[in-house]
């Protein structure tokens, strides 16, 4: 009698598990993607994204966020200053020059990838979404002629904003396709590679060689009284810029760096008697006042 309850209960257990592989196998798995907290005691920062494939295993995502907790991200986010035209006189924010910028963008990732950029102007309004796909391992960039054209100003005065790259999440998963997905784990949230470049430059034509005239002369006389006496009758050199196949009048030079030098009007020129002693030619280099940054801009995860 104690064998035959031992034998049932053996064939129950066995019905059991043939009834619970029976409804897996009938009932197959479906595509869907969820997000949800991290359970670990570090969940403040911590996301954590599984998608499940057919045919496949899940696929989870995880990244740690620098800000604040987001508990259902949908994006990420690049967001990087820019600086377009020319600043005059004292108009300001910035000192007069020439400014532009250069944003880089570089898809590292194994796949292509599709990302939404716009500008703001400062004290302005934003421009509509501009929708890019990227091929795997592929670059392009945003310049400032990219940003007027967003914004619809074509006239050449100084802008100033900032331009905001998203890469939607669900673009990089693609959980509707039922494709493999790569994980990205750990502190790995940076999909791309964003970089900002800067110049500015205070010189309406770059820097290249001049011809200079080293002129040496004497002060022989000053009706005008501007001129400091310790300053006649010496041995004094001044350097001009000069052109090939020039003609000019050395003296009219000596005597224009005069009254810069010493506020002479018109009517005090005559008054001044110079001698030119000598004149030499040399090649000189313009200054190059120019300015160049890079900066690499660091992701966000973002949400609606």
């Amino acid at each position: 009698m104690k064998n035959w309850k031992k034998y049932s209960l053996v064939f129950v257990a066995i019905g059991i598990i043939s009834f619970i592989s029976i409804s897996f196998l009938v009932h197959p798995q479906q595509n869907f993607a969820i997000a949800q907290n991290s359970p670990d005691g570090n969940g403040a920062n911590k996301i954590s994204k599984t998608i499940f494939v057919s045919n496949s295993s899940s696929v989870p995502i995880s990244s740690t966020a620098g800000t604040a907790s987001i508990s259902n991200p949908t994006g990420i986010m690049y967001t990087t200053k820019f600086e377009c035209g020319s600043i005059y006189a004292g108009e300001g924010p910035l000192r007069p020059g020439h400014y532009d910028t250069d944003v880089s963008i570089f898809n590292k990732q194994k796949f292509k990838t599709t990302m939404l950029w716009n500008a703001i102007v400062n004290n302005g309004s934003a421009s509509n979404a501009i929708l890019l796909n990227l091929n795997s391992e592929s670059a392009t960039a945003i310049t400032c002629q990219d940003i007027r054209k967003v914004i619809g100003n074509y006239n050449g005065n100084f802008l100033e904003g900032f331009i905001v790259i998203n890469v939607p999440l669900d673009s990089v998963l693609q959980s509707s396709k039922g494709s493999v997905i790569p994980t990205i784990s750990g502190n790995d949230i940076n999909l791309l590679e964003v970089q900002a470049f800067y110049t500015a430059n205070a010189l309406d034509v770059l820097p290249h060689e001049i011809i200079v005239d080293k002129i040496s002369f004497y002060i022989i006389q000053d009706r005008s009284g501007k001129i400091p006496q310790d300053m006649l009758r010496k041995t004094l050199d001044i350097s001009i810029s000069s052109g090939l196949n020039e003609i000019s009048d050395t003296e009219k030079k000596v005597k224009d760096a005069l009254a810069k030098q010493y506020n002479l009007s018109d009517n005090d020129l005559p008054k001044i008697v110079v001698r030119i002693k000598s004149v030499s030619v040399g090649v000189g280099v313009l200054i190059d006042d120019h300015a160049i940054s890079l900066s690499t801009v660091k992701p966000q995860l973002s949400s609606e």
